[in-house]
């Protein structure tokens, strides 16, 4: 409310509309915070999601490839050792008998064995594809790759194979860069074939046997820098397609595209869906706040949730129930006050307000009448220090005391000195204060004058009445202020929560990277090594390198037994890895229990015969069939009778039996006179990477066998436990759903 003086020495009560705060602000082109969010994470999913299956594909393709490239390395090195002989006599019987064996491979689509000449001296290819990326070849088109490849290596020999990747067109084989490499989604996306040549020649003088036992000693290889060049008796080559490797590319990524599809999808409805459920709250809270500012202070906003926007709301609430409590009392009084100021002749030649900042000290003119503008604008800029003294402004401010001065000179040193010289430029000798109350609290003083007429103890009377109604319109218009300023502030809110679930979910990516690279380095930095080593191991043993002693073939089997070891470690780990993301499928068929155990008991009584272990399958019911995977359920078998012989000491027992449970069910258990588990440590026994102690500790592995038998039990509708007693033995169950017995025949 405002006074307003009318020039007949009384002033007019005009009501000040309140002005909502959003008429004031310049929306521009509005766009819900909800949308905001919903795109800046279906974004980041987006990104996430594509760049997984980027990285996916391409470590599958270079994996595979490689596969393909040792593969051919394996068979072109065999060859050429096999038919050294059959070059020296150039007996083309004998090279088309050991080329027969070699096309015998999937991959391989030629084989030539050219003589030191450059004459062919045996070749046989499967021929074309009929269609791009099929199956079926015609014998009728075959082709070959190009005879520069085994000229240069007549000419040039080398010790390693040479691996030349080649397309075939119209034009016959041509190179083929190594990065360029196709992703096809459909096999209509291929119209030529490639693949890898792979040639080495046949040397005139073999390897010594240093060489072939110290592969890769700095030593040896100085050793044959320092020996004469030898020459070839041939070359021999082979052509592995890439045509398998592509088929199966294609169908990896159509998969990973469609999972990824899906999680994009799903991404995107949860997102949206906790989008509304933060953003619903603040959208009613803005709406309510709207219909305040634009003068509905009967506005209820109900909370919806328990946080910081719910304590908002709350607020919200109390803050428009109080306006509305204030906007009825000033409609009560108004009334009054418009009666006081039309009965009464106030006479006050000049008013001033002063609001009171508590928090920094100081007081402050916010409205002056009466008075010159030169003046006024000097009151304006003036700032008052409220302090605990005796001075008049603390008494007002500070004690809440109305005052009356009589004469201001008489009591210029209780005055503050920014205030006295206006004044006395003002000309004021007497005048009246009176603080201005609210709810407790002292906002400001009201202070006016009379002119050249003193003031007096009515005036100082009439002036309280005017202060109390005074206080109730400064207060409203303060809780106007406040809550302008708490509705430009929620967007702040919502930001700050927007950036703690950003935060959340880079975690949760940075998580899923570490994983991502664990796998990537077990199945191509562990297990393309390994299947090297074994590849070299066998091939020593299998007397590729020249008689062996009974100490180096001793050592040589304990390396395999280790490297079998390791392999079956990085198996477990990238099985636990499938399991953990999802990407083991079970594709159950009906499967004889009884003939099933018994095949895969066979396999097992060589390593139980080493140990001195009977190894026995009890009978069980021949019409007994479950649905299972085949290959899962050889590999939970696999496991635990792994486990079995391996915990068993010499001269045990270990036996697998199976009988038929109700409820349609079979019940397979494999039993040992190992050393047991104990009592405490049963529990974390299908624990992935559980330290299980054990009183055989050289028999560990990676402790992930039994969590993964029991994922695939899982897997399968099945349970699976363990019953055990320390130093006498364990027996593990496990059962499966069995095959609905046929109706019987009329």
């Amino acid at each position: 409310m405002r006074f307003i003086d009318t020039g007949d020495n009384e002033t007019t009560p005009v009501p000040v509309k309140p002005v909502s705060p959003f008429s004031r602000v310049g929306l521009g082109r509005f766009i819900s915070l909800r949308t905001k969010f919903v795109v800046f994470f279906s974004l980041i999913i987006i990104l996430t999601c594509s760049g997984m299956s980027w990285y996916f594909i391409h470590s599958k393709r270079i994996a595979m490839t490689d596969r393909v490239r040792d593969l051919g390395a394996v068979l072109v090195k065999n060859l050429a050792h096999n038919v050294r002989y059959g070059i020296i006599i150039e007996e083309r019987v004998i090279l088309e008998q050991f080329i027969d064996g070699v096309m015998g491979v999937d991959e391989v689509v030629y084989a030539i064995i050219t003589g030191a000449d450059g004459q062919v001296l045996a070749a046989k290819s499967k021929g074309k594809l009929v269609s791009p990326l099929g199956s079926l070849r015609s014998t009728e088109r075959p082709f070959y790759p190009r005879p520069d490849i085994a000229e240069a290596l007549i000419k040039t020999p080398a010790s390693e194979p040479l691996v030349t990747r080649l397309r075939l067109s119209g034009a016959g084989t041509i190179p083929v860069p190594e990065q360029d490499s196709a992703l096809p989604f459909w096999t209509s996306g291929m119209l030529e074939e490639t693949f890898f040549d792979v040639a080495v020649p046949v040397m005139k003088r073999s390897e010594s046997r240093l060489e072939a036992l110290a592969l890769q000693d700095e030593e040896t290889r100085k050793t044959r820098a320092q020996q004469p060049s030898s020459q070839a008796f041939g070359v021999v080559q082979i052509g592995l397609t890439e045509v398998p490797m592509q088929r199966e590319l294609a169908k990896a990524l159509r998969n990973f595209l469609l999972l990824t599809v899906g999680i994009i999808a799903t991404g995107i409805l949860f997102t949206s869906l906790l989008a509304r459920r933060i953003i619903t709250p603040l959208r009613n809270l803005a709406a309510g706040a709207r219909k305040v500012g634009e003068g509905d202070l009967s506005t209820f906003v109900m909370p919806t949730t328990q946080d910081e926007v719910g304590q908002l709301t709350a607020l919200f609430n109390l803050m428009t129930r109080s306006l509305q409590e204030r906007n009825q009392a000033i409609s009560a009084n108004l009334g009054t006050i418009r009666r006081h100021v039309t009965q009464l002749n106030l006479g006050f030649a000049r008013m001033a307000l002063f609001l009171w900042d508590k928090e920094r000290g100081i007081a402050t003119v916010e409205q002056v009448l009466g008075m010159a503008p030169e003046i006024e604008e000097a009151a304006r800029r003036m700032v008052i220090p409220v302090q605990d003294d005796d001075k008049f402004v603390a008494e007002m401010l500070i004690r809440g005391k109305p005052v009356l001065i009589s004469n201001v000179e008489a009591v210029a040193d209780r005055f503050s000195p920014a205030m006295l010289p206006l004044l006395r430029q003002s000309g004021i000798f007497s005048f009246v204060g009176v603080p201005l109350r609210s709810q407790q609290r002292i906002l400001g003083f009201l202070g006016a004058d009379r002119g050249a007429q003193p003031c007096s103890q009515e005036d100082l009377d009439l002036m309280t009445t005017i202060a109390s109604h005074v206080a109730v319109a400064v207060d409203n218009a303060r809780a106007y202020t406040e809550l302008a300023t708490l509705t430009e502030h929620l967007e702040q809110r919502v930001q700050d929560r927007t950036h703690e679930l950003q935060t959340a979910n880079e975690r949760l990516q940075e998580h899923d990277r570490r994983r991502s690279k664990f796998v990537s380095v077990a199945s191509h930095e562990l297990r393309t090594p390994m299947t090297s080593i074994k590849g070299f191991v066998e091939n020593m043993l299998d007397g590729l390198t020249g008689q062996l002693s009974d100490r180096q073939e001793h050592y040589l089997e304990r390396i395999k037994h280790n490297v079998d070891r390791l392999t079956r470690i990085i198996n477990q780990l990238l099985d636990w890895s499938r399991l953990d993301v999802g990407r083991v499928e079970i594709k159950p068929e009906p499967v004889p229990i009884d003939q099933f155990i018994r095949e895969v008991v066979e396999s097992f009584q060589t390593l139980a015969a080493e140990k001195s272990l009977a190894l026995e399958v009890s009978p069980c019911d021949p019409a007994l069939v479950v649905r299972a995977d085949r290959d899962k359920l050889e590999q939970i078998l696999w496991n635990l009778i792994g486990n079995a012989i391996k915990f068993t000491p010499k001269s045990g027992r270990v036996s697998v039996t199976c009988e038929r449970q109700d409820g349609g069910s079979a019940c397979i258990a494999v039993s040992d006179s190992g050393c047991g588990i104990a009592p405490h440590e049963l529990p974390k026994v299908f624990n992935e990477f559980s330290k299980v102690e054990s009183a055989l500790p050289t028999s560990q592995g990676a402790q992930l066998g039994l969590f993964i038998t029991k994922s695939l039990v899982g897997l399968h509708g099945g349970r699976m436990w363990v019953e055990s007693r320390l130093g006498v033995g364990t027996q593990f169950f496990f059962t499966l759903p069995t095959e609905p017995s046929p109706p019987p025949t009329p």
